[in-house]
């Protein structure tokens, strides 16, 4: 735990066997009315512990400030409460994604299943990205801009432009955001307008097809449970 006046800092060990509630509980004793940032490293919480976070934290009046994780179901857990949180990604030489072991992002017991195309930045209006594979962008996606993959599409961040995923035919593709709101969504051969209505507020989507249409419904992070 780091200190400050008004600010501090809450960092989980890596450990796999790590009782997160205890370790929190007992970090959060010393602490009242300030502002926290949680580093929950490889610590998977869905939105049910992220809720008894803010709950634990509330009896002591700490305000969270952001949460950060390398594992993207704790993110997406906290954007959906409305809590601010940054992904901790690591990559390998050649720019890609790798779990906190440090091995591939898609690799399983050692065989590498998929390939990922990571970018970071944002698309701006006429630029484009074409993945062979699965497609991982931190940033966000202006109209006019257009993001092409062989699998799934993920973006951290706001897709505005065009998304297509499975682009040679693959209907279990999906694309996913934490704002989803696209001026096109394609899956395969399957085209649909972004949705008029405005997102519910840090809650992430994602489009996939169902019954040979485009729906979108709150993420279940597919990309990661790979």
């Amino acid at each position: 735990m780091t200190n400050s006046s008004s600010y501090q800092k809450i960092i989980f060990p890596t450990s796999s066997k790590l009782d997160w509630r205890l370790y929190l509980y007992t970090n959060l004793k010393t602490l009242e009315s300030v502002y926290l940032e949680i580093d929950c490293n490889n610590c998977y919480l869905n939105c049910k512990d992220i809720m008894e976070i803010q709950m634990m934290c509330e009896r002591k009046k700490i305000k969270i400030d952001s949460i950060k994780s390398t594992v993207i179901e704790t993110i997406i857990s906290s954007s959906s409460l409305g809590i601010k949180a940054t992904l901790d990604l690591k990559v390998n030489k050649n720019n890609q994604p790798v779990n906190p072991e440090g091995n591939d992002f898609y690799t399983t017991n050692q065989e590498k299943t998929r390939e990922v195309f990571f970018h970071q930045g944002t698309l701006r209006s006429g630029q484009s990205i074409e993945a062979i594979n699965d497609l991982l962008v931190l940033g966000d996606i202006n109209p006019g801009a257009i993001v092409t993959a062989g699998g799934d599409i993920l973006i951290w961040g706001r897709l505005l432009g065009i998304a297509h995923a499975g682009k040679n035919g693959n209907i279990n593709s999906t694309i996913s955001a934490l704002e989803l709101r696209p001026v096109q969504l394609r899956i395969a051969n399957t085209i649909a307008r972004g949705p008029e209505e405005k997102p519910e507020e840090g809650l992430a989507e994602e489009a996939s097809l169902e019954d040979g249409r485009i729906v979108i419904k709150p993420a279940r992070t597919s990309l990661a449970k790979r």
